[in-house]
């Protein structure tokens, strides 16, 4: 299977160079997601750009990756969805309603931004607060 990373601070981007995400590159697809999850990254941006065809096997592929960074407080993200059978399966599948699906590879990377700054408030918040009731 074809595919770049880009690793950054908060987040990696994984490109998939390859036209079809079937029962052949899934299983290589799961096995990287849990290399790069043993790797620490905190939250993966999965850019599909170039995909023109998933089958079932790739759906579930896209979902190994999204429970992966789920059940360990990350995020993963869907973007590049362009390719109209692409959209379809996933709408199709309802999994626009379960994934966080982004137009393209920047706004994705914003919304991660936004959500990491978000969480970081949210636990400063929290910790001033048990600091105030232990007083």
């Amino acid at each position: 299977m074809k595919y770049s990373v880009e690793k950054q601070d908060d987040y990696a981007i994984m490109t998939l160079a390859e036209e079809n995400l079937n029962s052949v590159k899934a299983p290589d697809l799961k096995s990287e997601f849990v290399v790069l999850k043993n790797q620490g990254i905190r939250n993966l941006i999965l850019n599909l750009e170039i995909v023109k065809y998933v089958d079932s096997s790739g759906l579930s592929a896209i979902l190994t990756g999204n429970r992966l960074w789920s059940d360990d407080e990350g995020l993963f993200v869907l973007t590049g969805v362009t390719h109209p059978s692409v959209k379809m399966l996933i709408n199709i599948s309802r999994l626009d309603s379960v994934l966080d699906i982004k137009d393209n590879t920047p706004e994705a990377v914003k919304w991660i931004m936004m959500q990491t700054l978000r969480s970081e408030l949210s636990s400063e918040a929290s910790a001033t607060e048990e600091e105030g009731d232990e007083e």
